[in-house]
């Protein structure tokens, strides 16, 4: 069980903490100061109406500690302390009330519902229309301009807090669609790495199995061979797939994989796997060779590995010529048999219920490649493939 470690004490405290401490350092510092100038302030000579800045302390104070738990009852509070404080001698506290449940519905159109905004919204115009309506009934002229304009601020509160919800709305819908579409770009490089470096063993062992049972009682020897041949395909079939999974099951914070990526100079090893299974594969290096980049090299050998196993078990033939070319800024990678082919997969197919092909033009596309696969017009099947090579490597 993870041990989930606690925030700070002072980010534990809740916002109505900070804000009662304001006001209470606030009324210490004028007692000490200037009481006379405190009492005036205060005007409390027995009547709680005569009181405006204990009004706005209480209500700050109330409404900070109800804000993130229950917004509408912090809005509630703002609303009746602007309405509670109209008939106090300074005239300047509900407006500022007011003003600071405005705060409030910009802040619930931020981070609630609509339908939740929405009702905020029309709390404060409810109670600015039921105040003026009040003023009329008592025979009041009151000027239209004041609820006019605090009407405007709360419309210009919900709006303002509006638009930072649907920011942050737009932001999480993107989030989830990088998201989404990097947990689908490493399922489906998983999904080739599995294939390519299963489907080329299974393939021989597929091959060496049938060899041995035809000549188990001719052959002893060839029988032998095979088997040798299966066990160590096999054993390396398996060590490929537990380095793979442990390093899936391997944490962020912990170390890579010690075992080399697999690239053009594992082609010595693919070629003698191959013979063993009875299809000879000729190397052809043309142009000068160079170290290249970890992706490109992997790339050219699964292509060619993919390719080879294709060979081995759906070409008929007992040979296949590879090319790789270093070229000034591309590698060039040609595979060619002369075995019966097949038929040229589309854009939509993954050639049957396979995958080779669609893998092999995944892996050049997502490196800004040229691939083709099909049968060539004098026989056989012929995949290339044309590898850009960024200009520091290529130096």
């Amino acid at each position: 069980m993870i041990a989930t470690r606690r925030p700070p004490l002072l980010k534990r405290l809740p916002a109505g903490v900070w804000v009662g401490s304001f006001w209470s350092a606030l009324v210490l510092m004028r007692s000490f100061q200037r009481p006379d100038e405190l009492r005036r302030l205060l005007r409390y000579h027995g009547n709680i109406e005569d009181a405006p800045l204990l009004v706005t302390a209480v209500v700050t104070t109330l409404g900070a500690f109800l804000l993130l738990r229950a917004p509408l009852a912090a809005l509630a509070v703002a609303l009746a302390g602007a309405v509670f404080s109209l008939g106090m001698e300074v005239r300047e506290t509900p407006i500022v009330l007011f003003l600071l449940a405005d705060a409030v519905v910009g802040y619930i159109a931020a981070t609630r519902s609509r339908r939740i905004s929405v009702l905020a919204a029309a709390l404060p115009v409810a109670v600015l229309a039921g105040d003026t309506l009040w003023r009329w009934t008592r025979e009041y002229s009151p000027s239209p301009e004041a609820p006019v304009l605090l009407t405007a601020t709360t419309a210009i509160a919900w709006l303002i807090g509006n638009t930072v919800h649907q920011s942050r709305a737009h932001a999480d819908t993107v989030r989830a669609q990088a998201t989404h579409q990097a947990v689908t770009a490493e399922r489906l490089r998983i999904a080739r790495e599995l294939h390519d470096m299963v489907a080329h063993n299974i393939g021989i062992i597929a091959i060496q199995a049938g060899m041995g049972s035809r000549v188990m009682d001719t052959q002893p020897a060839e029988t032998r061979r095979a088997l040798e041949a299966i066990e160590a395909t096999s054993r390396e079939t398996l060590a490929g797939l537990r380095r793979m999974l442990g390093a899936l099951r391997r944490g962020d914070q912990e170390s890579a994989p010690l075992d080399p990526v697999p690239g053009l100079a594992a082609l010595g090893k693919l070629v003698s796997n191959t013979a063993a299974a009875g299809v000879s594969v000729e190397v052809r290096w043309r142009g000068e060779r160079r170290e290249l980049p970890s992706d490109i090299d992997l790339a050219a050998f699964r292509i060619i590995q993919e390719s080879v196993t294709n060979v081995v078990r759906h070409s008929g033939t007992r040979e296949c010529a590879v090319t790789v070319e270093h070229r000034a800024d591309e590698l060039a990678v040609d595979i060619v048999d002369l075995g019966r082919g097949a038929a040229a997969p589309s854009a939509s197919s993954n050639q049957g219920a396979g995958f080779g092909i669609a893998g092999m033009r995944e892996r050049v596309t997502l490196l800004h490649g040229e691939f083709s696969a099909g049968p060539r017009p004098d026989g056989g099947f012929r995949v290339a493939a044309r590898l850009p090579v960024p200009a520091e490597a290529a130096r």
